[in-house]
């Protein structure tokens, strides 16, 4: 296809390495199966951020050619959101208060696009994530139909969708409110366990969220890293209205899972201690980018390890900047006390034989890809669990934050694809109740009927993305939206 035929999408993620990677891999994913596109992705991250997330847009600029980046102008926060010598604070107010504020930017990037000779040079559609809502204010006045990609499935897509709904029906806080609550197309859910953002609606966060949750519905679209054998009443009730009974609701197109094929990375220590280990026999636990316990959690880990007697590979992340240990240690989190520091006494030195412990990070897609792995410990982030069904490895879920224990009611309360840690009310899990789920995911039948159910939803999976699936179909349509209903009139 000549450049001139191309249809030309632009993509803006919202600061960080996160939400970079889902817009870029969403690019991948489309481009590998429709050649018709190009895409620009609008990097709008700050100068300090700018280290982390360059040698990746280096490596994907060579692998892709037709993903174009276009730096934004830096724009500074004021100092009510600027807690953090960085200039960014762990607040996801931040998020959205950087989007207004790069909102002259994305207008006259945008208008500069709309205006160049060559029609293939003409953004047909914006596609967004969920931080970036604000820049719907800036398609309005171009005329430039938006997108929101929506990562972590349909079930939290719909109760965000029914927020302005609750937010109706109520005038208490959900983290007032006591016993379920009723989202179309989701399963009951405690008050409590929606999103913690959610839940206290006198917050500035909430208010973000309830203006987003507006602007989801009346958009051009909303893509979603899911498919619909996986989630059918949610996909259902959105697509019949009845998250939004008060308005309009847009396509919904279902086009995952989106599973990268590979890490781009060379074979590390633990990929070579992997083929080492018996076939299904290791538990593979990681929690995510912003995955941190307290030193107290994870010594009833690290015991509940050493009680269920299974081999295990555990990415580790040092406890947060307040935790005690640093006050025993007398030294500051950002030092490197290394990490038997963190463990029990002798921990690893008793496990070494069957256990490996990773600082930090693992190539997530390849760990689990390997025939070594028979379980999976993850946070429940939706990206996580679609690797882990894409490999079939059964799964413990351990939700942190966000949407993951929304996700949780439906993956292992309704659906029964994964099994579940029972926390406290204060989310902590005792080394009783971690090495029994252990035991029951590595060495029960139980576990035996989760890996059979999740190998059934895998399969799935594969024929939704196959020639003629749901996820394929899907695809299609969304990529003839952007042909035929962005096209800006000439002046």
């Amino acid at each position: 296809m000549e450049k001139a035929d191309k249809c030309h999408v632009v993509m803006y993620p919202s600061p960080g390495r996160a939400h970079l990677n889902s817009l870029v891999e969403l690019a991948q994913f489309l481009l590998r199966h429709h050649s018709c596109l190009s895409v620009t992705v609008l990097i709008s991250s700050p100068p300090h951020l700018l280290p982390v997330i360059t040698p990746y847009i280096s490596s994907v600029s060579s692998a892709s050619p037709s993903i174009a980046f276009l730096h934004l102008p830096s724009v500074s926060l004021p100092p009510s959101l600027s807690t953090a010598p960085t200039g960014f604070s762990d607040n996801p107010a931040m998020y959205f208060e950087f989007a207004r504020l790069n909102n002259p930017n994305l207008h006259l990037a945008l208008s500069e696009m709309l205006s160049a000779s060559k029609p293939s040079q003409k953004p047909k559609a914006l596609v967004i994530d969920f931080y970036y809502s604000s820049a719907a204010e800036v398609t309005a006045a171009l005329h430039l139909p938006t997108y929101y990609f929506h990562p972590a499935g349909t079930n939290p897509l719909a109760a965000f969708l029914y927020l302005p709904t609750l937010h109706k029906l109520t005038t208490t806080s959900l983290k007032d409110l006591d016993g379920n609550v009723d989202i179309p197309g989701v399963p009951p859910i405690p008050a409590k366990h929606m999103p913690l953002r959610m839940l206290d609606r006198s917050s500035r966060i909430y208010g973000h969220f309830l203006e987003t949750s507006t602007r989801l519905a009346e958009s051009a679209g909303l893509i979603c890293n899911t498919f619909e054998a996986i989630e059918p009443r949610a996909v259902k009730a959105i697509s019949e209205g009845l998250c939004v009974p008060d308005g309009r609701t847009p396509p919904v197109y279902c086009i995952g899972p989106l599973v990268v094929a590979n890490d781009h990375i060379s074979r590390g220590d633990c990929l070579s201690w992997l083929d080492s280990q018996p076939s299904r026999s290791v538990l593979f636990m990681s929690f995510g980018s912003m995955g941190v316990f307290s030193s107290k959690q994870l010594t009833e880990i690290a015991h509940a390890l050493e009680r269920s007697g299974v081999r295990f590979l555990w990415v580790v992340r040092y406890p947060p900047p307040d935790d005690e240990i640093w006050r025993n240690l007398a030294i500051k989190s950002e030092d490197d006390p290394g990490m038997d520091a963190i463990f029990p006494p002798g921990f690893t030195e008793r496990t070494k034989e069957r256990g490996l412990v990773l600082k930090s990070w693992a190539p997530q897609v390849a760990v689990l890809n390997h025939d070594s792995v028979g379980g999976f410990v993850s946070h429940c982030g939706w990206n996580s669990v679609m690797e882990a069904l894409w490999a079939s490895v059964p799964v413990i879920v351990w939700p942190l934050f966000a949407e993951q224990k929304l996700i949780r009611a439906y993956l292992a309360w309704d659906l029964k694809l994964v099994l579940s840690v029972a926390e406290s009310e204060g989310g902590f899990v005792t080394r009783d109740e971690f090495a029994g789920r252990v035991t029951k995911l590595m060495c029960s039948e139980k576990g035996r009927e989760v890996r059979e159910r999740m190998a059934e939803m895998r399969n799935a999976a594969r024929e939704a993305l196959s020639e003629g699936g749901s996820s394929r179909v899907a695809m299609a349509k969304l990529v003839d939206s952007f042909k035929s209903g962005m096209m800006r009139e000439e002046e």
